[in-house]
């Protein structure tokens, strides 16, 4: 059974190397669909599983990107990964609208904040708009595909389920 979410969660870590080669225009090259995988992880493997695809998602998307951003990537991957556990946490507990909305809010308004202190009010605003278009896009993509999979992959990781 271990073996199978590790499997699945590389599958996922491959999926959003995929993802991070579609890039949203934005001011910083880092902006793309690289976080609708760690939202898949997270409903289907649970949050810690999201919150390590999802900070190796947004790594390898910031590579693919040049890094902008430097070692401050470091910072941005905690708080993908904060917001795609929480995300699990809301949405396998019925909350799927909260999750949602608790995702984009996060990714695009808040996650960006601690940048107005390192590098001031004018990149905040720059980055603002294409981090929304992105995290909406990111949602959408998983909201899409969360019911698709979840009944292919549900008997092998619930409590229930053959699979154990």
């Amino acid at each position: 059974m271990k073996s199978m979410r590790m499997a699945t969660a590389g599958m996922l870590v491959a999926l959003t190397a995929v993802g991070a080669a579609i890039k949203v225009p934005a001011i910083i090259g880092s902006v793309a669909l690289d976080a609708f995988p760690a939202l898949l992880a997270a409903v289907l493997l649970g949050g810690s599983g999201g919150a390590i695809v999802a900070s190796i998602g947004h790594l390898i998307s910031a590579m693919i990107g040049g890094m902008p951003l430097g070692p401050l990537h470091f910072l941005i991957a905690g708080e993908m990964a904060l917001l795609a556990f929480v995300f699990g946490f809301l949405f396998r507990r019925g909350k799927r609208w909260q999750a949602g909305m608790l995702f984009v809010l996060g990714n695009a308004f808040a996650a960006p904040l601690p940048f107005i202190f390192l590098m001031g009010k004018a990149f905040y605003l720059a980055i603002v708009p294409s981090l929304f278009i992105g995290s909406v896009l990111n949602t959408a993509i998983a909201y899409i595909a969360i019911p698709r999979l979840a009944r292919f992959v549900e008997p092998y990781f619930s409590k229930t389920g053959e699979g154990q």
